[in-house]
């Protein structure tokens, strides 16, 4: 049996994909890993036949034509086995103490029969040139050492939203809820987590630093200058996150909240990349996002953009663009992203 299958998106990765294969590989029998070559054209395919060769009980390589990175998330759900699915960036890796303890986590829920829907965990920035490791965890937000549900969640601070990094999923739950992920689109990580939310009905907080996140790459996607280039893709993703539910039919409270918050989150990440592109066509898709929004769930809508991060993305005149782009830099200072 399988408890964790890891899909591992891999696209031109062979400078780092072995260092996320070798940390997850110290989980032996108990994990599944999912290297799916994304129609790479350097050494990326060799080097996942290489492991699968090496490692046949626990490799799978799956090769597909390039497709993004969501389609390679999709291709790895497809082939995933495990009871729990994870998905590792080729430039990322996992801790090996902290996997183990996950590993007897998912054991016990597996032979009890109480599975859980999601699991949640810690991540560690790993981001080059600072010596101090920012950790995000959720100790003040959930509670440890028992399963529990929305209703039971706290608030959570701007830098401590669940993301890819630090969540998996039961395996069967994404694929009963159909999740699939748009292609050749950036930053569907966050359509990958937000969108099973309303499916998931019990939780578990497992406050271990499991998941390390690398940033530094000149090339990375969350680089302020790339993201920039890519602004109509994350347009794109705030958008059909905003189609996908109508927040007043979300049964909880707290589970509403959450969302509405994290499409807040959305709404002022890409107001301020087009701010801070400076252009003029930019700053006129700001604006149509914010009435797609109004048009779409006007109730939505009032609260986000009377909130504190929807006042501040619209502030009138060249002058208050230039004070949502200074509160930007300095919340990207504390909170250590980008």
């Amino acid at each position: 049996m399988k408890y964790i299958s890891f899909a591992i998106p891999c696209y031109n990765s062979e400078a780092y994909m072995s260092k996320a294969i070798d940390s997850i590989l110290v989980g032996g029998e108990d994990v599944e890993i999912i290297i799916v070559n994304d129609g790479s054209v350097d050494h990326t395919k060799k080097i996942g036949k290489k492991y699968a060769e090496q490692y046949p009980s626990i490799v799978k390589l799956v090769n597909k034509e390039n497709g993004g990175h969501g389609d390679a998330v999709n291709a790895g759900l497809r082939h995933a086995t495990g009871k729990y699915f994870k998905v590792v960036d080729s430039d990322d890796w996992v801790e090996e103490e902290s996997l183990h303890k996950l590993l007897e986590l998912v054991k016990g829920f597996v032979n009890s029969e109480a599975m859980v829907d999601m699991i949640v965990s810690n991540y560690v920035y790993e981001k080059v040139g600072m010596e101090h490791k920012k950790v995000i965890h959720y100790r003040n937000v959930l509670p440890q050492n028992q399963i529990f549900h929305w209703e039971d969640i706290g608030r959570f601070r701007l830098d401590q939203y669940i993301l890819m990094h630090s969540v998996l999923y039961r395996t069967d739950l994404l694929k009963l809820c159909q999740l699939e992920l748009p292609k050749h689109t950036f930053y569907v990580d966050n359509i990958y987590v937000y969108y099973p939310l309303p499916h998931v009905r019990n939780i578990y907080y497992l406050d271990v630093d499991f998941y390390r996140y690398f940033i530094g790459r000149e090339d990375q996607s969350v680089n302020e200058k790339v993201m920039i280039s890519r602004i109509d893709q994350q347009i794109f993703v705030t958008k059909s996150m905003i189609g996908m539910y109508q927040m007043k039919l979300i049964a909880s409270k707290k589970l509403r909240r959450y969302m509405m918050n994290y499409l807040a989150i959305m709404m002022t990440v890409s107001s301020i990349l087009c701010i801070r592109s400076k252009d003029k066509e930019n700053l006129k898709k700001k604006d149509e996002l914010w009435n797609h929004l109004k048009k779409t769930d006007y109730k939505t809508y009032f609260k986000i953009r009377y909130g504190i991060l929807g006042q501040s993305m619209n502030l009138p005149g060249r002058s208050g663009r230039k004070v949502s782009s200074m509160a930007y830099s300095v919340a990207r200072r504390i909170i250590g992203f980008n």
